[in-house]
């Protein structure tokens, strides 16, 4: 094996400081698309090598390259992977499957736990107006999947916004936004150095659910308006109430909750890039992301490569 079978452990460094750009520059759908499949690709990557150096490291075990058939000569001359990095990469292969484990239980009883409360509210209307004074309202997956408003947001939004909140709500449900979110987080739990991109990936579809909207009423900025305006009807009216994470709302959510509407977060990114133009360039940056994936796709292949032909020889000596 070569030294660069550690490359793709060092390639998830370059989330952070590329995740906001790509955000911000490209398409919210083609920029959903590249860094979903950026956290996922990352994700999978490094995981994959902590499997190829625990199996290096477990084959130097004299039992196990005995049952193998190995030469223990050949692979301390061949196989360059340290012993002590090899039960190092063990141990963080056993904390990635136990926490990524968790997260995909979590979400799939979240995701169970929807389609069933969506299943309950009578009728096959895809909305549901439920009678509470707080503001909120939010879209949740299901057969049919639903659009949930509170009487609260309906009394704070004129006709034109409320056409805008709904063309938002089935924006979610349409494109299945909270099966990007669950990808990227789920990739997230398996390596935190991809984070910023599961983080960008939840303003994304708010973004992109965002131009959904503007494309069916035509008018960017009463969008930005209605966006503002029910930030501040649910922050006033202490709407901000947990939910399944699978749910999505015109403020969008972190996890269970919702974001916080304090400070410079999301929601003022949102109506700052509705009120600007539609990114319509920024398309080096994907394809410069694409690259830097197949990059990383390869050294990953190469790594596996390398291990088989080390133990191929091992087995041959």
């Amino acid at each position: 094996m070569h030294l660069a079978i550690y490359l793709p452990l060092l390639f998830p460094l370059l989330a952070g400081p590329a995740a906001r750009p790509l955000a911000d520059r490209l398409e919210p759908r083609l920029a959903t698309w590249v860094l979903t499949t950026a956290s996922v690709v990352l994700a999978a990557g490094s995981t994959t090598v902590l499997g190829l150096l625990a199996l290096a490291g477990l084959v130097h075990i004299p039992r196990v390259a005995e049952l193998a058939d190995l030469s223990p000569a050949v692979l301390g001359r061949d196989d360059p992977a340290w012993v002590s990095v090899a039960w190092f990469a063990a141990a963080a292969l056993l904390a990635v499957a136990v926490v990524a484990s968790r997260f995909l239980v979590r979400r799939v009883r979240a995701v169970c736990a929807a389609v069933l409360a969506s299943a309950c509210f009578p009728g096959q209307d895809p909305l549901v107006v439920m009678e509470e004074p707080a503001a909120d309202a939010f879209a949740m997956p299901g057969l049919p999947g639903r659009i949930v408003v509170s009487t609260g947001m309906l009394a704070t939004l004129d006709d034109t916004e409320r056409a805008i909140l709904f063309a938002h709500e089935r924006s979610h449900l349409r494109a299945h936004h909270y099966l990007f979110a669950a990808a990227a987080q789920l990739a997230a739990a398996a390596n935190p150095l991809v984070r910023p991109l599961a983080a960008q990936v939840s303003y994304t579809v708010e973004r992109w659910a965002d131009e959904d909207a503007a494309d069916a009423t035509g008018d960017r900025r009463r969008v930005a308006v209605t966006v503002g305006k029910a930030a501040l009807a649910t922050k006033r009216s202490g709407g901000l109430r947990r939910l399944s994470s699978t749910a999505l709302g015109i403020l969008g959510r972190r996890g269970g909750e919702r974001v916080r509407l304090d400070g410079a977060g999301p929601v003022p990114r949102r109506v700052a890039a509705l009120l600007a133009p539609v990114p319509a360039g920024g398309k080096w940056r994907a394809a410069a992301t694409a690259a830097y994936l197949a990059a990383a796709v390869l050294c990953t292949v190469e790594a596996a490569q390398d291990l088989h032909e080390v133990l191929e020889r091992a087995r041959g000596g």
